[in-house]
C-alpha cells in the first residue's frame, strides 16, 4: 500500500510539474520590452551624482529637490535647473548671491561657489539634478563644466 501511494504522489508531482512548465512564459516573453538601451555612461553620472547631491545640496536643496521656501530655491522643472547648463554650472562653481525669483516666488539665501567640487563632481550632480525630482534633461558633460570654470576669475 505504500509502494501506491508514493507512485501515485511521484505521479501527482510529476503532472504538476508538467502542468507548471507548460504554462510558464517563454524566456522571450518574459523578457522586458527594449525601446532603447539604457546608457552606462549616464546611468554612472546618476549614480556619482546622487553622491554629492546627499554630501552637499541636500542640506539647502532638500532631499526632494523642494527647496526652502522664501530661502532656497526649488530645483523641480524650474527654468534654472531645464534650460542654460552654462549659466547652471556658472550658479554652482561661483555661487549666486543675489536674490532670485522663480515661479512667483523669492529667494533670498546666498549661494555658497561650490568651486571645490571636480569638473566631473559638478556635471554628475547637475546631471543628477536635471533627471530628478520629475526632471527630464540632457546631460551635462565634463567640456561644458569645464569650459565655465575656465571663465571664472582666478
Amino acid at each position: 500500500m505504500t509502494s501506491k501511494r508514493a507512485l501515485l504522489t511521484l505521479a501527482l508531482v510529476g503532472s504538476a510539474l508538467t502542468l507548471h512548465a507548460q504554462h510558464r512564459p517563454t524566456p522571450a516573453a518574459r523578457a522586458k520590452p527594449t525601446t532603447a538601451k539604457a546608457d552606462p555612461a549616464m546611468a554612472a553620472s546618476l549614480t556619482r551624482g546622487a553622491v554629492v547631491y546627499k554630501n552637499v545640496c541636500i542640506t539647502c536643496h532638500m532631499a526632494d529637490g523642494g527647496g526652502v521656501p522664501n530661502m532656497n530655491p526649488p530645483l523641480i522643472k524650474t527654468e534654472y535647473v531645464l534650460g542654460d547648463k552654462t549659466r547652471l554650472s556658472h550658479i554652482v562653481l561661483a555661487g549666486l548671491a543675489e536674490p532670485i525669483e522663480i515661479d512667483g516666488n523669492d529667494y533670498k539665501q546666498h549661494m555658497p561657489a561650490q568651486a571645490y567640487l571636480t569638473d566631473q563632481q559638478v556635471a554628475d550632480v547637475l546631471t543628477y539634478v536635471r533627471n530628478q525630482f520629475g526632471n527630464k534633461a540632457s546631460a551635462v558633460q565634463v567640456a561644458e563644466v569645464k569650459a565655465v570654470r575656465a571663465t571664472l576669475p582666478k
